[in-house]
């Protein structure tokens, strides 16, 4: 692979990234409408602070409490609206409903149609626009011959394993592979689905247009191509992905991405429609004005990014490999200080980051997915306080 950063800059790169380690985009508006196999998004509620006030350079986390363990393979996170946490299990299938005050575990039920495999399984989840009426749950899943967007039915009154209804699939045809699945789904302030895709391991996939591998796809709940995209009757919104698993949004309605690198930088994307980034061109920033160049770079033993958050100002970011958590504070569409590193080893790794309102996030750890090492009560949900 030819790699096109430019020395200088990847050198000032990586003084910050061990100077943001030690310590513990452009600014057009990306709105609504327009808006990896080491180890491998998520949306948090709009904040009503404004990302054009340049967030604390210097931040803290504390953890409140674990709220469940002994998880198995945990991935996608959905909170509902009354403040209880829905967690989708890889390997098993399964979706499972933790109270969020006890960490009781009532399992809904298995997904029908998931072939777990290698980083494929029972990924991202996310709950309807409209749940408190349709009662709807999608997932994004690896099958028999690709990975797919489906929803279900929730029906609570029904017994326990048997409260998830036959999965409705809306979308299909994303390529899969033993890595690079992608995975994250999440629904936008403009009500639209967006999903992160992998390239599957195939690299020449991320600069097709035409392939679902490899980029955020954006669609309407039914599964179409949204309105306004930039590729007119493709879901296509973005490009040049080698694997999104991170999604959230700002309170300006503007996206931002994580994506695994290869070997050498790991991402975090402020997300144009229509956008170039990169792969399997350029890995990290680069020379060449085709490419979107990320906000912020990471070596990939210090990262590995899966799921993000924003929080007042702030990306919070998991890392797989890296086992820590990143904080990027943002000033409109870029990074305005240097990351800074939390819990770094604590708890082996993280995989997702979900806002739970006021100054309060989830935290899913990844460590019985086979690249990990389990420990006592792994795998869990933790509730964080961050600023």
């Amino acid at each position: 692979m030819q790699r096109r950063a430019v020395p200088a800059v990847c050198a000032a790169a990586a003084l910050l990234l061990a100077a943001g380690c030690s310590s513990g985009g452009g600014g057009a508006p990306f709105g609504a409408g327009s808006t990896a196999s080491r180890g491998t998004a998520s949306t948090a509620s709009p904040s009503a602070r404004s990302t054009e006030e340049t967030a604390p350079a210097k931040g803290s986390v504390k953890v409140v409490r674990t709220v469940t363990e002994g998880l198995k393979t945990p991935w996608g996170l959905a909170p509902l609206p009354e403040g209880d946490l829905l967690v989708s299990s890889r390997n098993d299938g399964t979706i499972t409903r933790i109270d969020a005050k006890t960490g009781k575990r009532t399992e809904l039920g298995t997904v029908s149609g998931v072939s777990a495999a290698g980083e494929g399984g029972l990924l991202g989840i996310a709950l309807s626009p409209d749940f408190a009426s349709d009662h709807m749950i999608y997932a994004y899943f690896t099958s028999a011959s690709d990975n797919r967007v489906v929803r279900m039915l929730y029906d609570e009154q029904r017994p326990p394993g048997e409260q998830l209804g036959a999965p409705d699939t809306i979308f299909r045809g994303i390529p899969k592979g033993y890595i690079h699945n992608g995975g994250r789904i999440a629904f936008g302030p403009d009500n639209m689905l967006y999903a992160g895709t992998g390239e599957s391991g195939q690299r020449g996939l991320a600069q097709d247009k035409k392939s679902l591998g490899g980029k955020i796809l954006r669609m309407t709940p039914e599964g179409e191509p949204a309105p306004g995209n930039p590729f007119p009757g493709s879901p296509v919104y973005s490009y040049g992905h080698r694997n999104v698993q991170g999604l959230a949004w700002d309170d300006k309605q503007r996206l931002f991405a994580s994506e695994f690198g290869q070997d050498t930088w790991d991402e975090l994307n402020a997300i144009k429609p229509g956008g170039n980034y990169g792969w399997p061109d350029a890995e990290g920033r680069s020379d060449n004005p085709a490419y979107q160049n990320p906000i912020a770079q990471w070596q990939t033993d210090d990262a590995s990014p899966s799921g993000i958050a924003y929080v007042h100002g702030v990306i919070w970011m998991a890392g797989l490999k890296g086992q820590r958590l990143w904080r990027i504070p943002l000033k409109g569409t870029q990074a305005s200080a240097v990351p800074q590193a939390f819990l770094t080893g604590a708890y082996g790794r993280l995989r997702t980051v979900v806002a739970a309102g006021g100054d309060k996030v989830w935290l899913v750890t990844s460590n019985t997915d086979g690249r990990g090492t389990p420990r006592k009560g792994d795998d869990r949900i933790l509730e964080l306080e961050v600023k």
